[in-house]
């Protein structure tokens, strides 16, 4: 699996209708307006998501890896 930075995950996060609700230090939080769940996205700097992480948000997104 291609492993990304936050800010790139964010960026595909929104590529697939999530809208970023609030900011809260280092962490970015995702929602969308179809449902009541919201994704949790860690920025820190350019380092990459560690990749049981991305995988959980993929999942938690409905995200699948050839989209990535």
């Amino acid at each position: 699996m291609k492993t990304l930075s936050g800010k790139q995950f964010c960026k595909i996060l929104e590529s697939h209708g999530w809208k970023a609700a609030r900011i809260t230090g280092s962490h970015h939080i995702y929602t969308r307006e179809d449902s009541n769940f919201r994704i949790t996205v860690p920025v820190h700097a350019n380092k990459d998501l560690k990749a049981g992480l991305q995988r959980a948000l993929m999942k938690a997104a409905g995200i699948r890896e050839d989209e990535l």
